[in-house]
């Protein structure tokens, strides 16, 4: 059986607040939730109140799986300035550990143009590496997220699993890896066995999403029994964060996920 985690930006949206939607995912027979930033940085219409978000986890009992770091910054873009990550990395690694959240989602942000690849990839691998050396020991796992640039994320350096492997593989920590997004692939026309299968090792967290339209599973064209095969054969035993736009009201948009998911 695998751990579903309800992403609290877009499901029990029925629900106002954050820490109601945690209540609402408890109710409806969940153990985890996820999220996107704590903070507001990137996103400053949706703040969110930190303490009252931790007494309805507390509360509940519900596990927070996984947050992004804030801001999303653009390290690739003259004048290459990654400094905005690593002066709000602690905060964010603090706000974690407060609401007993184990990862941070971390990415590439818009690749540049004016330089190869190769160097970018390389570059990553050494922001990431220098990140993990200022958390040492806060016990924090930083996932790095390869996204489609086909449909979500134009511009996006980094949209192919094998090269968020490469990347973790690269910094070399146990306390770094990759976040795979099953429809991220999907989307960039990747094959999950295989995607999974060289990458398999490095996977640390899992989220998915239908496609085409990135609705609940079941919504698209994806063989979701197929594709939790794929996970489970690649040894992914972990949660899985359902980050969709549902189509229908949210404990309804779960469901077929949930029946599959139970017997995983």
């Amino acid at each position: 059986m695998y751990q579903l985690a309800p992403n609290i930006e877009l499901l029990f949206t029925e629900e106002a607040e954050y820490p109601g939607r945690v209540r609402a995912a408890a109710a409806a027979g969940f153990t985890a939730v996820e999220m996107w930033g704590p903070t507001g940085i990137d996103a400053p219409a949706k703040p969110k109140d930190i303490p009252a978000l931790k007494a309805a986890l507390e509360e509940t009992g519900l596990q927070l799986t996984a947050q992004l770091s804030e801001p999303r910054t653009q390290s690739m873009i003259p004048p290459f300035d990654d400094s905005p990550f690593f002066s709000h990395l602690d905060e964010g690694v603090a706000i974690a550990q407060q609401l007993g959240c184990p990862r941070l989602v971390v990415g590439s942000g818009t690749g540049f143009g004016g330089s190869k690849r190769q160097v970018q990839l390389d570059k990553l691998i050494d922001i990431y590496t220098r990140a993990i050396a200022q958390i040492d020991g806060s016990g924090i796992t930083l996932v790095l997220e390869a996204v489609n640039v086909r449909v979500d994320h134009p511009g996006s350096l980094l949209d192919r699993t094998a090269e968020a492997a490469y990347v973790a593989r690269g910094v070399a920590s146990p306390h770094f890896g990759i976040l795979y997004d099953l429809y991220h692939s999907t989307v960039e026309g990747e094959t999950a066995a295989e995607a999974l299968a060289e990458a398999g090792d490095t996977v640390k967290y899992v989220q998915i999403a239908d496609a085409p339209g990135r609705g609940e599973p079941g919504s698209g064209s994806i063989d979701w029994t197929a594709r939790l095969g794929d996970l489970r054969a690649s040894g992914y035993d972990g949660p899985i964060g359902l980050e969709y736009y549902p189509t229908q009201e949210t404990v309804a948009s779960t469901a077929f996920i949930r029946g599959l998911a139970a017997n995983a």
